[in-house]
C-alpha cells in the first residue's frame, strides 16, 4: 500500500468451539478466519469478496472488536488493539465503526431515529441534549433524509431508508474507518446504487477508509482501491481492483470473475468456470490447498502441510503460493524458477 497503514492485520485467526467442549474427547473448532494479513491506509477502500460462509463477516466483526482474535494481531495506528486501556478502547470505538447487512436487525425497534442517532453522542459525552438533537438532524441531512424523520421509528421506513439511518449512526462520531458488511445485499437492486453512491460521497468528503465486504465482484470493481479475495477463511489473492479484474492469478479469483454478468448484451459471453466438488468444511479444512482439494487437483498432495501464504508476484499484487491454483508461468515466477 502506498500510504502509511491505518489498520494492519497480521496472521489473524478467529476460531469458534463447536459442540460440547466439556464432554467431547475430540474438541472441534470452526476456523472462520484462519491466518489473514492485510493493511488499510487512510482514505483507502479495500473490498473483501468471496462466497457465503468464507469468513468475510467474521473478519469485519473482528476488526471492529466485536469478536476477539483467537490469535494474530490487529494494529490501530501502529498499536496492538489487544493492549488498549479503557480510554484507548473508547477512542478506537469512535474511529472504527460498522454498517451491518440488515438494517432491520441492526436498528433498535423501540427507539426512534432521534434516540438512535443521539446514542453515540451520549455514550461519548459529546454535546448538551439540545445540541445532540441538532447533530442528529445534521446527520439525517448528510444521508439524504428529511429532518422530519427524526421522530419516526425504524419500521416506518423502507429498507433503503433504514440503511441510510444505519449509515448516519456509523458516521456520527467522524470515524476514520467504517467496515461495511454487505451493506446493500438486503436492498432492492434499484436502491443499491443510491446507497453505494452515498457511501462513496461520504468517503470522499470525510476522507474515510472503508472495508467493503460483499459477494458481488461487480460492486467492488466500481468502488475499491484494493480487492482481497477470500476462500475458506483465508485471503488467496489481493491486489488493486484493476489488477484483480484484468490480470487475476488465482484460479478461485478467475472462477468468481467468470460469474459476473456482462452489462452489454452485445459483448461476447465469458466462459463460465464452474468448480466441481463441494466447499470443504471450516471445521475440518484440508491440510493442503483448500481450493485444490475442492476441485480434486492432481497435485493437491504436494500442497499438504506446505506454506501457502501470500507472496508478491508483482508490485502491490499478492497471491497464495499454491501450485494447484496458479498456472505454471505464474507459479514459477512466484518461486523464482523463471530466468
Amino acid at each position: 500500500m502506498k500510504n502509511p497503514p491505518f489498520i494492519s492485520v497480521e496472521n489473524l485467526k478467529i476460531h469458534f468451539p463447536v459442540g460440547n467442549q466439556i464432554l467431547s474427547k475430540h474438541k472441534q473448532v470452526l476456523k472462520a478466519v484462519d491466518g489473514i494479513s492485510f493493511e488499510v491506509a487512510n482514505g483507502e477502500i479495500l473490498g473483501i469478496v468471496g462466497e457465503s460462509g468464507c469468513g468475510k463477516s467474521t473478519l469485519g466483526k473482528a476488526i471492529t472488536s466485536i469478536y476477539p482474535p483467537s490469535s494474530g494481531k490487529i494494529y490501530f495506528n501502529g498499536k496492538d488493539i489487544s493492549s488498549f486501556n479503557r480510554k484507548e478502547k473508547k477512542e478506537f470505538s469512535r474511529n472504527v465503526q460498522m454498517i451491518f447487512q440488515d438494517p432491520t436487525e441492526s436498528l433498535n425497534p423501540r427507539h426512534n431515529v432521534r434516540e438512535i442517532l443521539e446514542e453515540p453522542f451520549h455514550i461519548h459525552q459529546i454535546g448538551l441534549p439540545q445540541e445532540r438533537n441538532q447533530y442528529a438532524k445534521e446527520l439525517l441531512n448528510k444521508v439524504g433524509l428529511p429532518a422530519s424523520a427524526i421522530s419516526k421509528y425504524p419500521f416506518e421506513f423502507s429498507g433503503g431508508q433504514r440503511q441510510r439511518i444505519g449509515i448516519a449512526r456509523a458516521i456520527a462520531l467522524n470515524p476514520k474507518l467504517i467496515v461495511c458488511d454487505e451493506p446493500v445485499s438486503a436492498l432492492d437492486v434499484s436502491i443499491q446504487s443510491q446507497v453505494i453512491n452515498l457511501l462513496l460521497d461520504l468517503q470522499k468528503n470525510m476522507n474515510l477508509a472503508l472495508i467493503f465486504i460483499t459477494h458481488d465482484l461487480s460492486i467492488v470493481k466500481h468502488i475499491s482501491d484494493y480487492v482481497g479475495v477470500m476462500y475458506l477463511g483465508k485471503i488467496v489473492e489481493i491486489a488493486s481492483a484493476d489488477k484483480i479484474y484484468t490480470s487475476p492469478k488465482h484460479s478461485y479469483t478467475k472462477t468468481l470473475l467468470s460469474a459476473i454478468p456482462l452489462p452489454d448484451p452485445k459483448q461476447k459471453e465469458r466462459e463460465k468456470i464452474i468448480p466441481q466438488g463441494e466447499i470443504p468444511s471450516p471445521i475440518n479444512p484440508p491440510k493442503g490447498s483448500a481450493f485444490g482439494y475442492r476441485i480434486n487437483h492432481p497435485r493437491y498432495k504436494e500442497t499438504i502441510d506446505k506454506d501457502l501464504r501470500l507472496k508478491e508476484i508483482e508490485p502491490h499484487h499478492w497471491v497464495a503460493n499454491d501450485i494447484c491454483c496458479l498456472n505454471k508461468e505464474d507459479f514459477d515466477k512466484l518461486n523464482g524458477l523463471r530466468e
